[in-house]
Order: C-alpha cells, then sequence, then structure tokens
C-alpha cells in the first residue's frame, strides 16, 4: 500500500530508502500459508535504491529493496502448536514502472514547471527466491518461488488533491521443496488499491490507502486447498522534506476484513536521500 507509484521526478535522480517495519497479528510474508491461529510479529530492516529513467521519452524508475527480517510467535499447523524464531534475509524485490501518459521525461529544470494532470502508468514488480529458506519448515522468511506482480495505474492531480488508483496480479512459480519435499503451487491474486493523497504544502503529503485482495487459492501435490483470500486492508502515510536531499515517511495499515491471510497490523518509518538529476 504504497501511493505516488507513478508520479513524476526529474531524469537521473537517485533514492536510497532506509526503512523499519513492525507487524504483528498475522502473517505479512505468505498469507496463503496452510497455518492457523498465527500470532507472529516480524521487524524488519529494509534496503532500497532507486532511480528515474527516460525510457522512449517517458519518465519510469527502477527500484531494488533488499529486507532483513526478524520472525517470532507461534501457529499451529494440523492442529498442532508450533513456535518460530528466525532472523535474516528475506525475498528481495525488483520493481520496473513507466508512466505511458502524462509524465514525460524531464531535466531538473523542466520539472520544476511541470503540473501533474493525469497520468496513466504500468509497472513489473518481481520476488527472487533468494531469502532465507528451510524446508522443513512452515514458516519462512523466503518462499522459495518467483513471483511476477504486473499493474497499471492512474494518478489524477487536482488541486492540493490527488486520486490515485491501481489493478494488479500476482503470479507465482510451483514451489518445488515445500516442507519436507512437497509440490506447492498458487493461483493468481488480483489486488485494487486505492488512494486519496492530500499535499498539505511543496513536500508535505498523507494519504489514505485502500487495498482488495482476491484469489491465491493454493494446492499441495496437486489437492486443493480451502485458502480462497478475500481481504481487505485500510492504510495511511504521511511525507515530509527534513531539507532538499532528505525526508521521512511514516506509514501504517491493519486488516479490515480477511478470509485468510492478511490480517496483521503494520506500522513502519522509512527515510529517503535524493542526490543526482543536478541536485
Amino acid at each position: 500500500m504504497e501511493p505516488r507509484s507513478y508520479a513524476n521526478a526529474p531524469v537521473g535522480l537517485n533514492f536510497l530508502i532506509a526503512g523499519y517495519a513492525y507487524t504483528s497479528g498475522g502473517y505479512p510474508m505468505d498469507g496463503a500459508l496452510p497455518i492457523t491461529d498465527p500470532q507472529l510479529a516480524t521487524n524488519s530492516a529494509v534496503l532500497a535504491y532507486g532511480r528515474v529513467l527516460d525510457l522512449w521519452g517517458m519518465s519510469a524508475k527502477l527500484n531494488v529493496i533488499v529486507p532483513y527480517t526478524d520472525l517470532s510467535g507461534t501457529a499451529s499447523l494440523a492442529g498442532q502448536p508450533m513456535q518460530r524464531d528466525i532472523t535474516g534475509l528475506a525475498d528481495p524485490i525488483f520493481k520496473l514502472s513507466v508512466n505511458l501518459y502524462g509524465a514525460p521525461a524531464l531535466s531538473l529544470q523542466e520539472f520544476k514547471s511541470y503540473e501533474q494532470d493525469l497520468i496513466v502508468g504500468a509497472s513489473l514488480r518481481v520476488t527472487a527466491p533468494l531469502g532465507q529458506y528451510d524446508d522443513t519448515k512452515v514458516v519462512n522468511l523466503g518462499t522459495n518461488r518467483w513471483s511476477f506482480k504486473p499493474e497499471v495505474g492512474l494518478s489524477k492531480a487536482l488541486g492540493p488533491w490527488t486520486l490515485e488508483a491501481t489493478a494488479a496480479a500476482t503470479l507465482y512459480t510451483d514451489n518445488t521443496d515445500f516442507f519436507n519435499g512437497n509440490t506447492r503451487s498458487q493461483s493468481p491474486l488480483y489486488s485494487l488499491e486505492a488512494h486519496t493523497i492530500y499535499s498539505f504544502t511543496p513536500g508535505i503529503w498523507g494519504s489514505l490507502d485502500l487495498t482488495y485482495f482476491s484469489g491465491g487459492r493454493t494446492t499441495i501435490n496437486g489437492a486443493l486447498n480451502n485458502d480462497l483470500q478475500q481481504n481487505w486492508r485500510l492504510g495511511g502515510t504521511f511525507s515530509f522534506p527534513v531539507n532538499l536531499q532528505n525526508s521521512i515517511k511514516l506509514y501504517a495499515s491493519s486488516g479490515v476484513s480477511a478470509r485468510t491471510g492478511n490480517d496483521f497490523d503494520l506500522i513502519g518509518i522509512a527515510w529517503q536521500y535524493r542526490w543526482g538529476a543536478g541536485l
């Protein structure tokens, strides 16, 4: 639930983001795991790099995100209690976002006079199976599979307000070494997001964020599980600058309604440092 996915920025701008996030209650790593009554908490340190690009005359952005996570807590597996306490790298994320309309590639000087109207964009997010994984455990930091999330989005400015909407589908490869050598497959997980953003002054903005998930049903060795996801999440974000190159972002979200998975609370803070593009 991150607003301003398709906002414009000067070409050549670099971002370094360091953040911390805390989750509790459910299981934010993989909401379709075959566990019940999860009482799990994660503390995650996140390091990310982003760069604004010029692709075919339109602005684009490449992000690389590496999370380092501590997970602890209890859950039930087939009616039996289990406990997990693990620290390490989760799966890294690579995301390319491209604006298709309304956000041309601009230099810093051109960007100073840019005013957003309607932006249409698309992105592809890829998660690589490089996180810590133990096939003798059902709860892990890594997922031991690839995922691909194509997304399309709209962003419309109305004075100090900006309205955003995105639609996405997450596609998964099979995990052929799931919990003692089983094969776990998952159907696509579809999502819709909406963000209402208000700019108080240049650089200071807040948003109300809403997300709906549906799908993602799994099979183990071809046997269908009763884990269809139909979940709503509500959150908020507030961002403010420290100076020209530094800014702070605060964010939080919670499950409003969950058939399975994604029923967790999240709170986090991120620091962003910008350089390049003539800054």
